[in-house]
């Protein structure tokens, strides 16, 4: 294995300052993630806090005990005990087979990030996933991209879920599924370590309960080497540690809501649009409505003072959501907004990693945390990883494409340069030549017949049509006959496309983790694992 690192556009204006260190968007933060003394200083400033350290630890240990265990694991739980110990934190949502290769880029983030830090620091440094169970998006987590004759093909997992139902609360229909991997996993071909992957893959599914157990089935038994913590947000026992937090967001809620407007009024004079949809009265928060199985975002209703979902279909008074975040605190959950705040009041974060969209819509959120006494930790951005395997990498060589433009530009251009090169000239010449007589010719005819009858203008011109499209047909036919005696070199172009660009697209936001397990082993993550990363903005190719 093999890493080059290479310098690409960022996913937008807002990442491109970011990596740059632009100091205007510095003052949206309150650490600067390239600056090493923002560490000690977030060290520092964590030690003037307390949390429920113990009580976390034990959750976390009784969340866990049906995954896959290591010994690091148990050691890190233990590290989370520790006074003096910090952890390094990012997310997602449970997508299916772990949705896109950019979750394992991420978890691999978190995972190099905290051991980097904890050499540096010589404090504990953990890596925790928080998995996003109280999302409700299930149409971004239920389907997995797949090549089905050279094209790139959805394929949605079959069941339909049509309540709001939060993904940690989603059953998985096994037989089903099982179905559905099995047909996932044919796209792939076989290789000698296709049974191996697709029984790993049936295992986790065997013992899965819900599209949250399915995932950290799979992240964990990939995972559980490197020690690597998880929590789920959509866990009830997990509620339960939150609910003096509830409580205080509740008291709290003009007072957020006001912060991020006002925030954003920042963001935006510096030219950039608003991330997070929020209106002034955003309570910024859920409730979980087990009747209807839906999750309810709730508003502040300032003729009452009390709460509402946004049709009015609940209510409740400002004593009774205290009562419940006290009493019930399973029955609310966290929006975009209220997340990360939740996420820093329980875990001592050294740092958080994120992609490009989540880093720009936390900086509109400190004045949120700065209303609480609290500041945002530094914001990573998590690795951003393309794998290259051999056969691509040879087919780029032999047609002296570059790697960096064809990530940036895919293959297209090429590919029509190399089209118009393989055209017989001559032949183009005759095609023009006939047209050009046509036209001519028609033109002479239309002025003879129309002192002759002007009810033939029409009738000529849509003859004239007619012969231009067959020309043009012909041209196209002896085109495609050029292309045919080429394919195998336009494959290549395609190839190409397809593994690095597939559909103009980055290859971690499209392709499943899968497709390369099932090339190249379960082994395929550890190693990954083995690799040192500097998180220094740059793009990682690994050539495999």
């Amino acid at each position: 294995m093999e890493m080059l690192d290479l310098s690409l556009p960022a996913a937008n204006r807002f990442a491109t300052d970011y990596l740059a260190g632009s100091p205007e968007l510095q003052s949206f933060f309150h650490y600067n993630f390239i600056d090493k003394h923002s560490y000690e200083e977030r060290v520092n400033e964590l030690k003037g806090r307390s949390f429920m350290r113990n009580e976390l630890a034990d959750h976390i240990q009784a969340f866990m005990s049906r995954y896959a265990k290591s010994e690091k694991i148990s050691a890190n739980i233990d590290k989370l005990r520790h006074e003096n110990s910090v952890a390094v934190i990012g997310g997602q949502q449970a997508g299916i087979l772990t949705g896109p290769l950019y979750t394992i880029h991420k978890v691999i983030s978190i995972i190099k990030l905290a051991e980097q830090k904890e050499a540096e620091l010589g404090v504990p440094v953990v890596p925790v996933f928080w998995i996003a169970g109280e999302d409700h998006d299930y149409h971004e987590v239920n389907h997995v991209f797949v090549m089905k004759n050279n094209k790139q093909e959805k394929w949605i997992y079959p069941e339909k879920n049509l309540e709001k139902k939060m993904i940690s609360e989603v059953c998985i229909n096994k037989d089903l599924c099982y179905s559905w991997v099995e047909e996932i996993m044919e796209t792939y071909g076989e290789t000698k370590y296709t049974k191996e992957v697709l029984a790993f893959a049936l295992d986790a599914l065997k013992n899965a309960e819900s599209f949250v157990d399915f995932f950290a089935m799979i992240i964990m038994e990939l995972f559980k080497d490197s020690g690597l913590l998880i929590v789920d947000s959509g866990n009830k026992e997990l509620r339960k540690l939150e609910k003096e937090y509830f409580v205080n967001q509740i008291k709290s809620h003009r007072e957020i809501t006001s912060a991020v407007l006002g925030q954003q009024e920042r963001t935006q004079s510096a030219g950039f649009s608003h991330m997070i949809d929020i209106s002034e009265q955003a309570a910024n928060l859920f409730f979980y409505d087990e009747k209807v199985n839906e999750r309810i975002l709730l508003q502040f209703d300032p003729q009452s003072g009390g709460f509402t979902g946004k049709n009015g279909e609940i209510s409740f008074t400002y004593d009774e959501l205290v009562e419940m975040a006290n009493e019930y605190p399973e029955k609310l959950s966290n929006n975009v907004v209220t997340r990360p705040l939740m996420q820093e009041w329980l875990f001592p974060t050294l740092a958080f990693i994120g992609g490009p969209g989540e880093i720009a819509y936390w900086a509109e959120l400190k004045m949120a945390f700065e209303h609480f006494g609290l500041k945002m930790p530094p914001l990573v951005p998590r690795l951003n990883i393309t794998l290259l395997e051999r056969s691509v990498e040879s087919d780029m060589e032999e047609l002296g494409l570059d790697l960096q433009e064809v990530l940036i530009s895919g293959t297209g251009g090429h590919e029509l340069k190399y089209i118009d090169s393989l055209k017989d000239r001559e032949v183009e010449e005759l095609f023009e030549n006939v047209k050009t007589m046509l036209i001519e010719n028609y033109q002479q005819i239309r002025e003879k017949s129309t002192g002759i009858d002007p009810v033939l203008k029409p009738m000529l011109e849509k003859n004239e049509s007619i012969l231009m499209n067959q020309i043009g047909f012909m041209e196209d036919k002896i085109v495609e006959a050029v292309c045919r005696k080429n394919d195998h070199i336009l494959r290549k172009f395609t190839r190409i496309e397809n593994a690095l660009r597939p559909g103009g697209s980055p290859q971690e936001r499209v392709w499943n983790p899968f497709y390369y397990l099932n090339r190249y082993g379960l082994s395929l993550v550890p190693d990954l694992l083995k690799l040192h990363y500097e998180f220094d903005g740059t793009h990682k190719i690994i050539k495999l």
